[in-house]
């Protein structure tokens, strides 16, 4: 008797064959979904990252506004008069061309050259002028004026008198907005209503940042933050 050892037919191969890439594109889905998923964590990351350094760096700065020494009244001496104005508004938020302005102690040494500097002996005399300045026996108090401004997707910020030119922060921010804390009387120390514009700068108590960023690769959804920072300095 003959035997006949008998192989894969034509049937069954193809049956195997559409098993395989059934399975196959089912790891390849996995895969795939699995590095979306890590692709958008990392973009929102990257963007809460961002948005950290932003807002705390612009807090930091908010919480020092209106700080000018140990005397409450500076005579201005700057080259251009322009301290005293800077000193009563010290900040500001142009709503039409979207730039908030800052005139903030300076905070730590790494702020390069100061736009004023107020010195006094924190007794009976504070003198305010442009740039550095150091008098023997007396204490100097860096002053600097920062304008944040929105434009093309863009957070800038420029540091000086006038108008300084402006060095990108961050890319991306598809929105920016600034309202101020304003208290009922320059006696009431906590804010009672939020306006875009105050008509005067000694009732402003806090400031609330709003950040809106976008992922250029569309790959996660508009992210928006918000913080709220307290003046450390009532404004007179």
């Amino acid at each position: 008797m003959r035997h006949y050892s008998r192989g894969f037919g034509l049937i069954e191969l193809l049956i195997a064959l559409a098993l395989s890439l059934i399975v196959v594109l089912g790891v390849a889905q996995v895969f795939i979904s699995a590095k979306n998923t890590y692709v958008s964590q990392n973009t929102a990351a990257g963007m809460q990252e961002d948005a950290r350094f932003v807002l705390s760096k612009m807090i930091q700065e908010i919480r020092m506004v209106g700080m000018f020494g140990c005397l409450g009244t500076v005579t201005d001496a700057s080259s251009t008069g322009d301290f005293n104005a800077s000193q009563i508004a010290p900040i500001s938020w142009d709503n039409a061309n979207l730039k908030l302005t800052l005139v903030t102690a300076d905070v730590g040494n790494t702020g390069g050259t100061p736009t004023w500097t107020v010195v006094s002996d924190c007794k009976t005399s504070a003198t305010a002028y442009t740039g550095a300045r150091a008098i023997s026996g007396q204490i100097s108090f860096p002053i600097r004026r920062l304008i944040y401004s929105f434009s093309n997707n863009q957070l800038l910020m420029g540091v000086g008198s006038g108008t300084p030119t402006q060095a990108v922060l961050i890319n991306n921010v598809s929105a920016f907005g600034v309202l101020f804390g304003v208290a009922t009387s320059t006696t009431d120390v906590a804010a009672s209503s939020y306006s875009a514009n105050p008509s005067n700068p000694a009732l402003i108590r806090s400031v609330r940042l709003t950040l809106t960023l976008r992922d250029p690769n569309s790959r996660v959804r508009d992210q928006t933050f918000t913080v709220v920072a307290a003046l450390r300095n009532r404004l007179q």
